[in-house]
């Protein structure tokens, strides 16, 4: 299903997937920080529990520590950068970074999630917390804009499964949706904690009318994932890459889907996959086997996306490098993946839209035609040759 050209000519240089107008719906704050702000927030705060206090030793200590195959392991490497992130100036500066650092790979629109209440431990209130990550998304939006670069942030305000503050996040989210939150997830551990604990925050977000997305069918499977569909009610799935249980492939290469399977096609319902975080956490074996390969042959609304970029030691470009080399995806297919993502996101149509047709599309079209001057200049050669 890629669309290739002749001598695969049409497949990105690393270069090129930077300057690539990227979407990206599923990435968490505290997920992304640089280990040099660590190192420095942890001095000036004083928490000295940190594995290492070089920058560049810490960012391999997250990494490895991230690259366990357990998802209950990976989530501990959070007590750290969470630990750093409980002032103002602190989520102020974190954020401001999170914005320059995607605008930087080329990101034109980010939705960025965290948990309100896991930054209240030197006193602020949950208020604070959203007014000074929205306060540093703005900064860093304009200072993009300063380098050079565009990019659009939102907020996800996320509750943790595990907790009983759903509710309570859930109408702070509502709060502040026309001032930076654009919508409500849950996350953490899935095994023990199915989304329907949280039933009464889902159902007021629809009594709302507002969105939400929620983490289903990582660690978990099928059944987290129905939950969340056909009790929760979500706009969006947080991975669902499980939902590759419900597909059954013959050894004639023939596919049949499961009754959920179709559903989510069928319904168009987008998954928010991450697959660098996907093979750390044992979601998946290796890129060439991740099911985003046979999803996207099948059309399911699959999006692209980092989890965590600290942890993973990865960025949108890195992602897409990855998904190129493992399934010798063209910029046609890069394209449609950013295009689904952006299809999915929790602002206004018009402004999705806004952004397909003025941003994304021009964008490609430019890298395209870089392709098309390219071939000329190589047939011109062989002739004068």
């Amino acid at each position: 299903m890629t669309s290739q050209t002749s001598g695969n000519s049409q497949i990105p240089t690393p270069e090129q997937i930077v300057r690539a107008p990227k979407v990206l719906l599923h990435d968490h704050l505290d997920g992304g920080l640089r280990p040099g702000t660590i190192v420095e927030l942890a001095l000036e705060q004083g928490y000295e529990n940190l594995p290492e206090t070089d920058p560049d030793k810490l960012g391999i200590w997250f990494r490895e520590a991230a690259d366990s195959g357990s998802l209950e392991r990976y989530l501990e490497t959070f007590a750290h950068t969470c630990a750093v992130m409980q002032t103002r100036e602190a989520l102020f500066r974190v954020a401001a970074e999170c914005a320059e650092d995607l605008a930087e790979d080329g990101v034109v629109y980010a939705e960025i999630r965290y948990a309100p209440e896991q930054h209240l431990e030197q006193g602020l209130t949950l208020e604070e917390v959203v007014e000074a990550v929205n306060s540093g998304f703005r900064e860093g939006e304009l200072r993009a804009k300063a380098n050079g670069h565009r990019i659009r942030v939102g907020a996800l305000l996320t509750a943790m499964r595990h907790a009983a503050r759903a509710l309570e996040i859930a109408e702070l989210a509502n709060r502040y949706r026309d001032t930076g939150v654009v919508g409500f997830d849950i996350a953490g551990a899935e095994a023990g904690f199915p989304p329907t604990r949280h039933l009464d925050a889902f159902e007021y977000l629809k009594r709302e009318n507002n969105h939400f997305t929620i983490h289903a069918g990582e660690a978990f499977g099928l059944p987290s994932i129905w939950q969340a569909l056909q009790w929760c009610g979500a706009d969006r799935l947080g991975h669902g890459v499980r939902i590759i249980d419900d597909i059954k492939v013959e050894d004639d290469g023939t596919v049949e889907l499961g009754r959920l399977a179709s559903y989510v096609r069928d319904k168009r319902i987008p998954l928010e996959m991450c697959p660098s975080s996907n093979l750390q956490t044992g979601a998946a074996d290796s890129y060439e086997a991740h099911p985003i390969g046979l999803l996207r042959k099948l059309h399911f609304r699959a999006t692209v996306n980092t989890d965590n970029r600290l942890m993973s030691g990865t960025s949108m470009s890195r992602e897409f490098e990855h998904l190129v080399d493992a399934f010798g995806y063209t910029l046609d297919d890069i394209q449609w993946f950013t295009v689904n993502a952006m299809k999915s996101a929790f602002i206004p149509f018009d402004e999705r839209l806004a952004m397909i047709n003025d941003v994304i599309k021009p964008g490609y079209a430019e890298l395209k035609s870089e392709w098309l001057f390219r071939q000329t200049a190589s047939t011109r050669g062989s002739v004068a040759q």
